[in-house]
């Protein structure tokens, strides 16, 4: 049997430890904190959720929802961890994340075939199987050793081909700009302590009152969103480049880059007040901030899609012209940070190993996903496929009309030139052979289209493979 060695403790990382062990392989995971920390981290903890609490809806039928049940279906363990601590958040599935990373953590640590190694790993090794799960914030050494992995290559390829950030990957003439497609810069939002929100002037709703009414809402006359947009343009950003050179994943804009593509855009983003009717006027706000539960103590709270990178006394003097936040005191205030990834549709196969090294796969955010459940998803897979390899046999990639496998049919063979992260979306599933007309009724097809072959191709590659890991046990 081959050896497993997983770089990064993160979502995905943790995930992929956990598959493996369940296969009775054993395992080496490597997590350089807190020996060497990040820009973004502020704890030890696997799995830290570092951007937002929230592992998106729960609502039957939607995409998100597709992928966790096919997660479950399979087995992951970190979406039982996150159910366990979970937080009320209306439709989505929200995560006290103390509690969850904690948990992650106390749970991986203690598993008798998963070796934990609090160092930095700066060597892939040839010999075993390697899943490097290091996320958007790979270490330099590490991201040197990755581009090493493609001897031979011409150097304007190899730029493109593998990551990283200009700091960390060779650079040429004339192909700066291809290569800094492979990084983008995401944000975090801020949190505030609940007992310094003036309840007087807000609300608890659920958009359409769908699910229970979990979030907190800060509506605005069209005086006030004037004021706060005013404010917010003039605010004063950390970053004094250019903004619009900087490269932002699209779903995780700052709040102020959003502003600035036209007045109203924050009213039809972060701030839509579509479904939100507050009780005392009987009538939808002109805009509206949410605000939902950070943690199982519900003693504070994070401002939903208003991640920033404004300088903390403009961000304090912007936010507290929100009614309701006129006093609040920030537990964290909004920051950026840049996220590597690789370029996968040149690099990957569609079971996540790299082409030229089939011993070496990639999950998480640094594979070219973009969001919590999708890097526990890739995690999963790989764990998976690790477990396959190290006991001799082939993997079988998940069928493309599942949300898994479309996820990763996208970032294995999306244009190279022009690779994004994704999400998971029901654009990125086939289409049904049959049009439907309504979209509702189309979805619900999909879904199960999707969970049938998910079944059919979980259930005899991986039954056998986890009754001999029980019967070994």
């Amino acid at each position: 049997m081959k050896k497993i060695r997983i770089i990064g403790a993160g979502l995905a990382g943790a995930e992929a430890a956990w598959q493996c062990s369940r296969r009775g392989v054993h395992v080496e995971l490597f997590e350089m904190r807190p020996v060497r920390s990040t820009p973004a981290h502020q704890t030890e903890d696997f799995a830290e959720l570092v951007c937002s609490n929230s592992l998106k809806s729960e609502s039957e039928n939607t995409a998100p929802w597709l992928l966790k049940e096919e997660m479950r279906r399979a087995g992951s363990k970190l979406l039982e961890i996150a159910r366990e601590t979970s937080v009320p958040a209306g439709h989505a599935l929200a995560v006290d994340r103390a509690e969850f990373s904690t948990k992650v953590t106390r749970i991986i640590s203690s598993d008798p075939l998963i070796t934990v190694r609090r160092e930095e790993a700066t060597h892939i090794d040839d010999d075993g199987v390697t899943i490097i799960a290091t996320g958007p914030l790979t270490s330099d050494a590490l991201s040197q050793d990755i581009v090493r992995l493609s001897p031979g290559t011409p150097l304007e390829q190899l730029t493109a081909d593998s990551l990283l950030s200009p700091s960390t990957a060779p650079t040429t003439s004339g192909n700066e700009s291809e290569h800094q497609n492979l990084y983008f810069y995401d944000s975090i939002s801020p949190i505030v302590e609940a007992d310094s929100i003036d309840m007087s002037k807000v609300y608890l709703a659920a958009r359409y009152d769908k699910g229970s009414a979990d979030y907190i809402n800060c509506p605005m006359t069209k005086e006030e969103y004037d004021r706060f947009y005013e404010a917010l343009v003039a605010a004063q950003s950390v970053e004094q480049k250019d903004w619009e050179n900087l490269n932002y994943f699209e779903s995780c804009l700052p709040i102020e880059e959003i502003a600035r593509r036209g007045r109203d855009t924050l009213r039809f983003g972060p701030m839509k007040p579509v479904g939100l009717k507050d009780p005392k006027t009987g009538r939808i706000p002109y805009a509206a901030v949410q605000l939902r539960q950070e943690n199982l103590r519900a003693d504070s709270y994070n401002l939903v899609g208003f991640q920033n990178h404004l300088k903390f006394g403009d961000q304090a003097r912007v936010l507290n012209l929100i009614p309701g936040l006129e006093n609040a005191r920030f537990l964290r205030y909004g920051q950026i940070h840049r996220n590597t990834y690789i370029n996968s549709p040149r690099l990957l196969t569609s079971t996540l190993q790299m082409r030229a090294h089939p011993h070496v796969m990639f999950a998480g955010q640094i594979c070219g996903v973009e969001g919590y459940v999708e890097s526990i998803a890739t995690g999963l897979l790989a764990g998976m496929n690790a477990a396959t390899l190290a006991l001799g046999d082939t993997p079988i990639p998940p069928p493309r009309a599942t949300a898994l496998g479309s996820l990763i049919h996208y970032i294995t063979r999306a244009e190279s030139k022009s690779f994004q992260p994704a999400n998971i979306t029901f654009d990125l599933l086939p289409e049904l052979d049959a049009r439907i007309r309504d979209r509702k009724e189309r979805r619900r097809q999909q879904c199960e289209l999707a969970l049938r072959e998910f079944d059919k191709w979980y259930s005899p590659q991986h039954s056998q493979t986890l009754d001999a890991a029980l019967r070994s046990a």
